[in-house]
């Protein structure tokens, strides 16, 4: 009966999460779709929780890049198919690890980052002050930085693509000695303008994740100090488990038997 109960327990445990998560995504999006959305705070979070994340995206996407330029150069230098090499590494980048890496990175600075802020909030009574007030925690706290994630993902992916490709061609270069006029054609040739914006769009649906999970981690936080930790961790483990997840599902519907 013990395992009965355990299961059930975290049967409803888990459709409660999946409910709250859910209606919190749609207050937000009520807020705004309404345009209910405190721009100056919005442009403070893209600050704290976009540009601020900008160097380790950039360091995590460079060195990614320059791991699979090397592999994939000196394969196809012992075979002789150089002129895979830039391809290759703009497929790779441009359709799963540019937008998943960046959203595994971010959530695990930014994700934290919300999840420990509102938590804090939640232990310090400001929420309560804020309802108190009359002022939806919704709108003050989970709109903005819901808005500033949406819109600096893609920025960062785009930057992270980029940096990949770059780091990958100068590699390339001297690790193979492909020339840079061929690593770049090969780019050109074999990647496609709507593998990027595919990638894009798997950057919205991941900024969506990290932005909910935090804010709803952090706004459910009980037990004081020990339950800001808890949530912390907890935001970053679900949003990258989520996002993993995400990430399958997405590629099987833009990359998948039915679009070849």
């Amino acid at each position: 009966m013990k395992v009965l109960e355990d299961v059930g327990r975290g049967t409803i445990d888990f459709l409660d999460y999946v409910g709250g998560t859910a209606r919190l995504s749609a207050e937000s999006a009520g807020f705004v779709g309404r345009l209910r959305v405190r721009a100056q705070e919005t442009v403070s979070q893209a600050q704290i929780l976009g540009v601020q994340s900008t160097v380790i995206v950039l360091l995590t996407s460079l060195f990614t890049g320059m791991v699979i330029s090397l592999e994939s150069a000196n394969s196809a230098k012992a075979y002789g198919v150089t002129d895979l090499v830039g391809g290759a590494v703009t497929y790779v980048s441009s359709r799963e690890l540019g937008p998943m890496l960046t959203a595994v990175v971010v959530a695990g600075r930014a994700g934290a980052a919300i999840a420990a802020e509102l938590g804090s909030m939640v232990v310090t009574e400001q929420i309560e002050a804020l309802e108190a007030l009359g002022l939806s925690p919704v709108r003050m706290l989970v709109v903005p930085r819901l808005v500033a994630l949406l819109a600096m993902l893609p920025v960062l992916t785009i930057l992270a693509d980029v940096v990949a490709i770059l780091g990958g061609m100068v590699l390339a270069k001297n690790v193979a000695q492909i020339s840079y006029h061929e690593y770049i054609e090969s780019a050109r040739i074999y990647a496609d303008f709507w593998d990027f914006v595919k990638g894009l769009m798997k950057a919205l649906v991941f900024a969506l994740i990290i932005a909910i999970v935090g804010c709803y981690q952090g706004l459910s936080v009980r037990g004081g100090a020990a339950g800001v930790g808890r949530a912390t961790t907890g935001a970053v483990v679900i949003s990258i488990i989520l996002i993993f997840i995400t990430n399958f599902v997405m590629s099987l519907i833009f990359f998948g038997p039915a679009n070849h």
